[in-house]
């Protein structure tokens, strides 16, 4: 089997190579490819591109902190030249963390991004210990686990500028997308675009759970923008770079497709008076979008997209006026449980339920039944036997991250933490 990225890429989007087995989140080593004349692509778990021109280096995205010095050790293997310019295509932390390193080497870096990344920077000093808890739950770690000093822009822009690699003009534009302060970047003269997170070989990163608002429709029209520069060489914020305007072009309408679509169809139902639950339930992707190995959910999911969608247009208010102003959750519990005859009685048909595949309502179950009897080991037992099963039949990382997560917390003894709620 080929390691070059290029030629994995073409066998994903030919078919002959299936999609789960290079996914866009890369774990392991960082490796860099030369993709065209003074254009390399490190694939990590945030991808970085380095640019090399008449003595001079510069770097479209910055990895991350796991990954920072494997980053670091490939670039300068590949070349000497000094870092003078690291553009963030936008501030989330896999992406803004290497610079320090060359610095550290005596290089004299300007750092260039989009106005708001130093406002992220600040709301992620405000939220550091939420932040934390979102990476352990999402990615299963050990603890919490997220930075708390950043290397901020020294320059920053509004709508687009330009920057140098040697002798290498790099057009930037914003645009908001997965971010409210996203970077993509053209290199017309090695017809390179970088796109950072707005294209991730995976169903658009628009829906998040745990994350702050996303902006599909002004997505979608950045994804054909770019698709309109006819690019020869995509290189993305994660997963493989990708070779031909014709692919490219095709992987950027179908991602703007696939957008345009769920926001259509919520919009739609929105507008006719439908509640969030309507809307989840009812918005799909279109048949022909959903096989293509770049549109799969296995990062986010459509139904976190349309909910995302309810909240940037329509609010908080899901439409339940049971919801607006709600009895304290473990209340409601104990009446339902009452009402059931008992939590176990919950318990039980939470566990029939899973067996029988509605994991759905299981879930529900199960988690008014813990809520109801905290300290019942069986009823523990039933909540983390109903989440394991969830997480075996989700694919995106988004569910298996919560559903793992709340497994996790059944199966702790009480005296341990495992409250069964979160923190």
């Amino acid at each position: 089997m080929t390691s070059d990225p290029l030629e994995l890429a073409d066998r994903l989007l030919s078919g002959e190579s299936d999609p789960s087995d290079h996914t866009g989140l890369l774990l392991g080593d960082s490796t860099l490819s030369e993709i065209t004349d003074g254009v390399a692509f490190v694939r990590s778990f945030g991808n970085v591109t380095a640019l090399s021109d008449a003595g001079d280096l510069a770097l479209i995205d910055a990895g991350g902190p796991i990954h920072s010095r494997q980053v670091h050790d490939e670039i300068r293997r590949w070349t000497a030249d000094p870092l003078r310019t690291a553009v963030y295509t936008h501030g989330h932390v896999d992406h803004v963390a290497v610079v320090p390193l060359f610095e550290a080497d005596g290089d004299v870096v300007e750092v260039v991004a989009h106005t708001r990344v130093d406002d992220r920077f600040d709301r992620y000093q405000l939220t550091h210990g939420y932040n934390g808890v979102i990476n352990q739950r999402q990615f299963q770690l050990a603890e919490p686990l997220f930075p708390d000093r950043f290397r901020r822009p020294d320059r920053t822009y509004d709508d687009a500028t330009t920057v140098q690699a040697g002798g290498l003009e790099v057009q930037l534009r914003h645009d908001r997308g997965e971010t409210d302060d996203h970077t993509w970047a053209w290199i017309p003269d090695r017809s390179v675009l970088c796109t950072g997170d707005l294209f991730i070989w995976a169903g658009p990163n628009c829906g998040n759970p745990q994350k702050a608002q996303r902006y599909p429709a002004e997505w979608a029209a950045a994804l054909r923008t770019m698709a309109d520069l006819d690019a020869e060489f995509l290189l993305p914020g994660h997963g493989l770079p990708i070779a031909g305007a014709d692919q490219i072009r095709r992987v950027l309408t179908t991602s703007a497709e696939w957008l345009d679509s769920l926001l259509d169809q919520t919009l739609a139902l929105m507008n006719v008076g439908a509640t969030l639950d309507d809307c989840i339930h009812t918005v799909r992707v279109p048949d022909h979008l959903l096989d293509l190995p770049w549109l799969q959910p296995s990062y986010d999911d459509p139904e976190f997209v349309v909910h995302n969608i309810w909240r940037l247009y329509g609010g908080w208010y899901d439409g339940d006026p049971s919801s607006l102003k709600p009895a304290p959750r473990s209340a409601l519990a104990a009446e339902l449980a009452a009402l059931a005859g008992g939590p176990n009685v919950l318990a039980d048909r939470a566990a029939e339920l899973a067996a029988s595949g509605d994991l759905r309502l299981a879930g529900h179950l199960a988690e008014f039944a813990m809520q109801a009897a905290p300290d019942d080991a069986a009823v523990r037992g039933v909540r983390a036997e109903v989440n394991r099963a969830r997480v075996a039949a989700e694919t995106s990382v988004m569910a298996r991250g919560i559903f793992s997560w709340a497994a996790h917390q059944a199966e702790q003894p009480v005296d341990e933490g495992g409250t069964g709620g979160e923190r």
